[in-house]
């Protein structure tokens, strides 16, 4: 498939009357936070995801993702793992006019960021830039605000057991001032965002909404079509998974500090680490290794330089980096 034939992003190739294409949240890690990479060919709508077409000459749904991954931005990817299969009804219809009913599998994958090819259409941008209320590295975000008013007024229009049950499902979601936040419920947050009506897609899209269009939070930009959910839903997944398994260090350079990996941590995971608890799992874990190299470029005092230790791959099946939080949500809502 040339440059010149490929189709606009989210619209795959017919198989049997169902469109199929191969939607990838790829992920980097800046010193400003976690990054995904768009493209927008066509500036009539919104930015997207990369995606291409599931083709006959492709041997694999895997083969086929790196193979138009690495056309259209120039990237080989390494670790690479499927999300889920997203198909609803008419799932590119409002976005770019055509009524279908297409299947979109969405990948997961990981890069050490550099520069794409050059590629106007092409660039890396913060995933809070769509999700400003997950980040809470810095206390609670502006957006909150906004958040819960809109939440709070779908509840209290609710008669009788019904508002039990939004009650319920906003503080699974949400939680309480008091709580501790979920990092991993990024997809729940952004679905009853949607079936509120508080991002602008839902309306795009012609959901039945509470809230009415005027209401959508605009502090945070929409993606084309359902790529927003796709990336949430990739949000969630890497965000439980860097406890488990040690997928952070495909984002890590090769040699490291224990400073640039806790910041790493906290950025994807979109809130403040306990410094010594964190340092203390990843040395239990042994998950790292001394290198005999310090680095001058911190600011202050050398710093010692670490590395993954690869080794705990053939060790132990669960080897993550966790979580050892500061409980900030609480902290910055008591001020």
């Amino acid at each position: 498939m040339t440059r010149a034939t490929r189709q606009r992003p989210g619209v795959g190739t017919a198989q049997g009357g169902v469109t199929v294409d191969l939607s990838a949240v790829i992920v980097s890690a800046s010193p400003d936070g976690p990054r995904v990479l768009v493209h927008q060919p066509d500036t009539k709508h919104p930015v997207a995801l990369p995606s291409g077409p599931l083709e006959a000459r492709h041997r694999t749904l895997d083969a086929g993702l790196r193979s138009w991954v690495e056309e259209l931005v120039g990237y080989r990817l390494g670790y690479v793992e499927q999300l889920y299969t997203f198909g609803d009804a008419n799932r590119h219809a409002s976005a770019l006019g055509q009524p279908s009913r297409a299947l979109s599998i969405g990948y997961l994958a990981l890069v050490r960021e550099s520069r794409a090819r050059k590629d106007h259409d092409v660039t890396w941008v913060s995933w809070y830039r769509f999700f400003p209320w997950e980040d809470w590295r810095h206390g609670e975000p502006a957006v909150m605000a906004r958040v819960r008013e809109g939440i709070a007024g779908w509840i209290a229009e609710a008669p009788g057991d019904e508002r039990k049950h939004r009650e319920e499902r906003a503080r699974v979601a949400f939680g309480r001032p008091d709580d501790r936040w979920n990092e991993e419920m990024a997809l729940e947050r952004y679905e009853l965002l949607y079936e509120i009506g508080l991002v602008p897609e839902a309306h795009r899209d012609g959901a039945p909404c509470w809230a009415p269009r005027e209401a959508a939070i605009l502090e945070a930009e929409s993606l084309l079509a359902d790529h927003r959910r796709i990336l949430a839903t990739g949000i969630s997944r890497l965000r439980g998974k860097i406890k488990y398994r040690p997928v952070v260090f495909e984002l890590m350079p090769p040699r490291f500090t224990f400073l640039q990996l806790q910041r790493t941590v906290e950025a994807l995971a979109g809130i403040e680490l306990h410094k010594p608890n964190f340092r203390r799992l990843v040395e239990h874990q042994g998950l790292v290794e001394e290198t005999g190299a310090v680095t001058s470029n911190t600011g202050g005092r050398p710093a010692r330089l670490i590395r993954f230790r690869r080794d705990v791959l053939l060790e132990r099946p669960a080897s993550g980096v966790g979580l050892p939080t500061t409980n900030s949500r609480r902290n910055s809502t008591s001020n």
